[in-house]
């Protein structure tokens, strides 16, 4: 594996001169983003050798890089689950990726169901901590160049970036959520049965993402920051039925909200 991500990363050094200090993870509905980025070069997925396709509407498949709030950037346009067939390895080989090619921060973001009753849909939640329900990206043979075999999880997601995006939200006037991500597999949509035990394990919203993505970012000592557009609720009185036509309305509506603080926090870098 650690070949197969040295061969990808040695690719992209041969397509592009910037030197991306961020690396970018843009989930359902929320690659608005990108039109901000001052874009030097697009490399489609199906370009890049070893790379995995994005298969899920929604996620188009890009690596964009250039510059964004004056800072050299790499964000994928499209991310991998682990409900589309791929192995947990194969779900954060770019993150991996983004390491070999010196990206010093990782920021990520997705759709996800609310079950904190105080959300509301269209909310925006700041990610504090994250439960993780999907096989564990670590699992397998140890290769040390990505770091240590038995990482630290204490403090997954940078207390210094959760407490800049909250002085720019309420700088913006953007109200935010804190709360606890529970990742799970997918592809189904939670049983209220399920909504009730995540928020009894501790959980404040629930999605398919992010947190492989995480763990193997700071396995590699990145500091990530990530936030969630609540597009529907897992609240007891507030359950409907939902799809992911409605997912990707709700998160394009909330998107500029997002991209405001994203754009502010990568600024103060």
């Amino acid at each position: 594996m650690f070949q197969q991500i040295s061969d990808t990363a040695n690719f992209i050094k041969t397509q592009v001169s910037v030197n991306p200090e961020i690396g970018i993870i843009l989930g359902t509905g929320l690659g608005g983003l990108v039109n901000e980025i001052e874009v030097e070069k697009i490399i489609p997925y199906d370009k890049i050798p070893g790379f995995p396709l994005s298969t899920v509407e929604g996620h188009s498949g890009q690596l964009i890089f250039g510059k964004l709030a004056g800072k050299n950037v790499m964000a994928m346009k499209g991310r991998f689950h682990y409900y589309e067939g791929y192995t947990p390895q194969q779900v954060v080989l770019p993150v991996r990726v983004m390491a070999m090619l010196g990206v010093k921060h990782l920021f990520v973001s997705n759709a996800s169901g609310g079950v904190n009753p105080d959300f509301e849909i269209g909310d925006l939640m700041i990610i504090t901590d994250h439960i993780n329900l999907i096989p564990n990206p670590l699992v397998g043979r140890h290769q040390p160049e990505f770091g240590v075999r038995f990482p630290d999880m204490s403090h997954v997601y940078s207390t210094e970036l959760i407490e800049k995006a909250g002085d720019i939200a309420k700088q913006l006037g953007i109200n935010v959520q804190y709360g606890v991500y529970a990742a799970t597999t997918g592809p189904t949509y939670e049983t209220p049965a399920e909504y009730r035990y995540f928020r009894v394990i501790g959980s404040d919203a629930v999605g398919m993402s992010t947190a492989p993505e995480v763990i193997a970012a700071r396995q590699m000592s990145i500091p990530c920051f990530a936030m969630s557009i609540i597009t529907d609720l897992g609240v007891p009185g507030k359950i409907v039925e939902i799809t992911h036509e409605e997912v990707q309305k709700v998160a394009a509506g909330a998107e500029k909200k997002m991209t405001q603080i994203f754009m502010k926090l990568i600024e103060q870098l």
